[in-house]
C-alpha cells in the first residue's frame, strides 16, 4: 500500500513540476505531464526497479487503470456537457457533418496509403494490420483536446465545434474499428461475419447511448434532492463511476456479443445532464476542480506506460511515420473538406483539423481489442499505435494550442494569477 501511495504522490509531483518547466517554453501542461510519465516510467527512473520510486514496468502502470478508467470517465462526461440544446441549435449540423465526414475520410485515406504499403512489404506489413489501422486512425484523444481548451481558456468559433466533433468523432470510430475488425478476422479466417462486422458495433453504440441516457435522468432526478453543493457534486462523482463500472461490462446473448462503449456512455451521461439540470453548469464548475489531479494522474500515467522500446524496430518506425503523416492529410482535409461543405467560417476551415491530431486512449483501447488477432497481426497494430501515440501525445496540445491561438481564440493575456497580480513567480 505504501509503494502505490508513494508512486501516486510522486507521479502528481512530477507532473506537477515538470509543468511549471512547460510553462517557460510555452508548452501545453498536457505534454508536460505526459513527458513526466516517461520520465518516471519503467525506461526512465523506474528502470532502476526500486519500488515507490517511479514505475518499474509496464505492468506495474497497467496495475493503475483503475484510475485511468475514473479519469476518462469524467473527461467524457465533461465532453458531454458541451452538447447543450442552445449551442446545438447553431452548430449541430456543420459537428455532425464534419464530425462524421473527416472521420470516414481519414480512415479511408489511411487504408489506402497503408495499402500500398502492404503492397511493397507483404512480409512486414500484412493487408488485415493495414485495414485495422486506417480506422485506428479515425479516432482522436478527446482528454488532450479538452485539458488544452480548459488550460487557455480557448472561446470562440473554432472551439465551439471542435469539443463536440471530438465527441462525434470517437463514435465513429468505434463503428469503423469495429467494422475494420470484423473485416480483418474474415480476411485472416477466410470467412465474412455479417454479426461481428456490422451488428455487433452498432448494438455497441446504441446501447451505450441508451445507458447514458437512462443514467443521466436518473441522475437528474437523484440530485434534486439535495441542495448542498458538496452533497451535489457528490452525487455527480458517483454516478460518473457506477456509469463507468456498467459500461465495463460485457457478455454473450445468442452468439452475439453485447458489449458498451465507456465513453459514450459518459458523454450522453452528461448531455442528458447538462440539458435537463438547470444547474449543471454551477456543479461542473465545481467537478472541473475536484478531478483536476486526476487528469493529472491520468495523463502521467498515459506517458509512463509508453512502451518506448517500438522506437528500435526500423520497420515499425517507417511505417508508423507513414501512418502519422497519412492521418494528419485525412484529419486537416476531412475537416476542411466538410467545414466548406456546410459553409463555416474560415477559421473553422483553416485551423479545426490540425487540433484533431491528438491521439492516445481510444486509439489504445482499439490497439488492445486488436491484440487477440493471430499471426502477429495483434502485435503489429500494438506497437504501430504505441508508435505514433508517443509522437502525437507529445506534439499533438502544442499543435492544438497553435491553431486555436492563430484562430485568435486563446486571451493569453487574461491568464494572470493572483500570485502575478501580487508580484510573485510566474504561473
Amino acid at each position: 500500500m505504501q509503494y502505490i501511495l508513494l508512486s501516486l504522490s510522486i507521479a502528481l509531483f512530477a507532473g506537477l513540476m515538470l509543468s511549471r518547466l512547460a510553462k517557460l517554453v510555452q508548452l501545453p501542461a498536457v505534454t508536460a505531464y505526459l513527458v513526466a510519465g516517461i520520465l518516471i516510467g519503467p525506461f526512465c527512473l523506474g528502470a532502476f526497479g526500486v519500488n515507490g520510486l517511479g514505475f518499474t514496468s509496464i505492468e506495474n502502470v497497467k496495475s493503475f487503470s483503475i484510475l485511468s478508467d475514473v479519469a476518462l470517465g469524467f473527461i467524457a462526461f465533461s465532453i458531454g456537457n458541451e452538447f447543450r440544446l442552445s449551442q446545438l441549435k447553431t452548430i449541430g449540423k456543420q459537428a455532425t457533418v464534419i464530425g462524421i465526414f473527416q472521420a470516414v475520410f481519414t480512415t479511408l485515406l489511411v487504408d489506402a496509403v497503408l495499402i500500398i504499403v502492404h503492397l511493397i512489404f507483404p512480409q512486414s506489413f500484412p493487408l488485415p494490420a493495414a485495414i485495422i489501422m486506417g480506422a485506428v486512425a479515425s479516432a482522436t484523444a478527446p482528454a488532450a483536446t479538452l485539458m488544452v481548451v480548459r488550460q487557455y481558456k480557448a472561446k470562440g468559433p473554432v472551439t465551439d465545434v471542435l469539443l463536440p466533433v471530438v465527441a462525434l468523432d470517437d463514435a465513429v470510430g468505434l463503428v469503423l474499428f469495429s467494422i475494420s475488425f470484423g473485416v480483418a478476422k474474415a480476411l485472416i479466417a477466410g470467412q465474412v461475419s455479417i454479426l461481428a462486422i456490422l451488428i455487433e458495433p452498432l448494438l455497441e453504440v446504441v446501447l451505450s447511448v441508451a445507458l447514458g441516457t437512462v443514467m443521466g435522468y436518473l441522475f437528474s432526478f437523484c440530485e434534486r434532492f439535495f441542495h448542498s453543493r458538496s452533497k451535489r457534486l457528490s452525487m455527480s462523482v458517483a454516478f460518473v463511476l457506477v456509469t463507468v463500472a456498467i459500461s465495463n461490462f460485457s457478455f454473450s446473448v445468442w452468439g452475439i456479443h453485447v458489449a458498451f462503449s465507456p465513453l459514450l456512455s459518459c458523454m450522453m451521461l452528461g448531455t442528458i445532464f447538462c440539458n435537463v439540470c438547470d444547474f449543471s453548469e454551477q456543479l461542473m464548475d465545481r467537478l472541473d476542480r475536484w478531478t483536476a489531479p486526476i487528469f493529472i494522474l491520468f495523463f502521467v500515467l498515459s506517458g509512463a506506460e509508453l512502451d518506448l522500446s517500438v522506437v528500435a524496430d526500423l520497420i515499425i518506425v517507417l511505417i508508423g511515420l507513414v501512418y502519422i503523416v497519412s492521418r494528419c492529410f485525412g484529419k486537416y482535409f476531412g475537416a476542411k473538406i466538410s467545414a466548406t461543405m456546410v459553409k463555416s467560417e474560415p477559421n473553422i476551415r483553416k485551423y479545426l483539423g490540425i487540433t484533431l491530431f491528438p491521439q492516445a486512449g481510444v486509439a489504445l483501447g482499439m490497439a488492445i481489442k486488436a491484440g487477440a488477432l493471430s499471426g502477429g497481426i495483434g502485435l503489429i497494430v500494438a506497437n504501430l499505435t504505441l508508435f505514433s501515440v508517443l509522437i502525437y501525445e507529445l506534439v499533438g496540445p502544442f499543435l492544438t494550442k497553435t491553431a486555436l491561438a492563430k484562430a485568435g481564440e486563446i486571451d493569453f493575456g487574461a491568464k494572470i494569477s493572483q500570485r502575478q497580480k501580487h508580484g510573485f513567480f510566474h504561473k
